[in-house]
């Protein structure tokens, strides 16, 4: 009987199952999305419930394609967002406020208040640059600002978690309430110095530490599908952090290999090895990248919240084109941006700048000015929003890149890729499958319940890859950037009080 391996890949902007067999083929899937909601200009939220819902309807359209059903697969893997706060009710299981999202800025005022003391400390404990992407920070203004919570926290009946902390404790009908390794080190709570949770840092935003979940590897077994739930007992044997699965996924077990996620935002990550590089003046992000047979690996990030998200804005908020994958023949009408620069800085900028208070911003806008203009600038931002910390990581790493795997949605846009090739003057590969969060989440589960001997059998045999080489003039190359960083530092601090 063929391995089933099914995946829940819990994205920003929706949820994808997938079903795969023991040599990672996809043979069936299913994905929709869920609404976001902006009470304010500044907050980003999701109902964790719909996210639960969403989940359900995705596991069942997957199994059915394939007319089986939840018992005949082996094991389940989950790869998630990142950072997103859920906290939900010991007793009820029930969720006490609308999850905070990993784009809100809510916070911002507050990081910056607690710079002075603990900024250098913090991001020297837990590898990342304090800001409102921490969901320590999240958790704090929950406990501020919704009644009651403070009290229920403090007398134990709160749980927090992130969205694999939230989807595992649902699948297993409450029984599990955890973590894995790469999930919980980027939540700005974790001391990747002492290998434990910051109970320091959570002392003084009096956050107790009895909502945080155990701590378990990427790869295991963590608890099993609850029968009178999900119909089947089935082991939850992976899970992974979205942009880790990918940097797994791609092959980058080596130190220096790196890869590139074009999502939601765009996430550059490099595997450094068995040990952090903590280097608080560069903006650059250590965390871990997984956690297998209690070995941990740790990976350097740099990465921009709203890249593909500005181009779903493009979509549905300019409407100028009719959806993302329209972007690239639209750009190609024209040779260049027209001397048009937009910085995607919907909701501020991240590594290497941490400005929560930067806005989207577009310069250069003349009569001449088209919609193809407007869209190819969007899509050279972000590739422009990756050059500004490649050499950072370079220098910290002491590792020289010389080529970059790919991956996500909007990596199937050649005129992206190119762009890319030509600006960071290294060699760009697109494998044939770009749902490589996914496949991180399959192999680390399959791996969890030994499916495979070692990782070189799971990986599959890659075929097809795409390769996209420098050509641009350096000259030309140099000028395009330098006008970027122009336009970047105009468009800082423009939403500040």
């Amino acid at each position: 009987m063929t391995p089933y391996i099914l995946v829940i890949d819990a994205g920003t902007t929706g949820i994808r199952a997938l079903i795969y067999n023991d040599r990672s083929h996809i043979l069936s899937q299913a994905y929709s999305e869920f609404p976001k909601y902006h009470p304010d200009s500044e907050c980003v939220e999701q109902d964790a419930n719909e996210i639960w819902s969403t989940t359900c309807r995705v596991i069942g359209a997957a199994l059915g394609k394939l007319h089986i059903t939840l018992g005949d697969i082996s094991c389940i893997g989950i790869a998630n967002q990142r950072a997103t706060t859920v906290v939900w009710d010991r007793k009820t299981g029930v969720p006490v406020s609308r999850a905070i999202v990993w784009q809100d800025t809510r916070t911002a005022n507050r990081a910056k208040d607690l710079k002075p003391v603990w900024g250098e400390k913090v991001y020297r404990k837990t590898g990342w640059a304090l800001s409102p992407v921490f969901s320590s920070l999240s958790l704090e203004w929950l406990l501020n600002n919704v009644d009651g919570l403070r009290l229920k926290a403090e007398k134990g009946e709160l749980a927090f978690g992130t969205i694999d902390s939230w989807l595992v404790y649902c699948l297993t009908g409450g029984k599990e309430h955890v973590i894995s390794a790469s999930n919980a080190s980027v939540t700005g709570s974790y001391d990747l110095e002492n290998d434990e949770w910051y109970w320091e840092w959570l002392e003084e935003l009096n956050i107790p530490l009895s909502m945080f979940p155990k701590v378990c590897d990427d790869s295991g077994i963590v608890g099993y599908t609850d029968e009178s739930i999900m119909g089947f007992s089935v082991p939850i044997s992976g899970l992974i952090a979205d942009q880790h699965a990918a940097l797994f996924s791609q092959g980058c077990i080596e130190p220096g290999m790196i890869k590139c996620t074009h999502g939601t935002g765009t996430f550059l990550d490099m595997l450094i090895g068995e040990k952090p590089i903590v280097n608080t003046e560069s903006g650059i992000c250590c965390q871990i990248a997984w956690r297998k047979n209690g070995k941990t690996n740790y990976a350097l990030e740099g990465y921009v919240s709203s890249t593909g998200a500005a181009i779903q804005w493009l979509r549905d908020g300019l409407e100028i084109i009719d959806s993302s994958a329209e972007s690239m023949v639209v750009a190609s009408q024209v040779e260049d941006t027209g001397g048009v620069y937009f910085v995607p800085a919907l909701t501020g900028l991240s590594a290497p700048y941490w400005d929560p208070y930067a806005r989207g911003t577009m310069f250069g806008i003349s009569p001449g000015t088209t919609r193809s203009h407007i869209v190819r600038a969007t899509l050279e931002a972000i590739v422009y929003s990756v050059r500004d910390f490649l050499q950072t990581m370079e220098s910290i790493s002491g590792f020289k890149i010389k080529s970059i795997a790919v991956d996500g949605g909007a990596s199937k846009n050649d005129l992206l890729l190119q762009f890319q090739a030509d600006q960071l003057g290294v060699d760009v590969i697109r494998p044939r499958n770009v749902e490589a969060t996914a496949l991180g989440a399959a192999l680390m589960a399959g791996l969890g319940i030994k499916l495979w001997e070692n990782e070189e059998s799971a990986f599959p045999v890659e075929r097809n890859k795409t390769v996209f080489r420098p050509s641009m003039d350096e000259t030309l190359r140099q000028d395009k950037y330098e006008m970027w960083i122009r336009a970047v530092d105009r468009s800082r601090e423009w939403s500040k009080k």
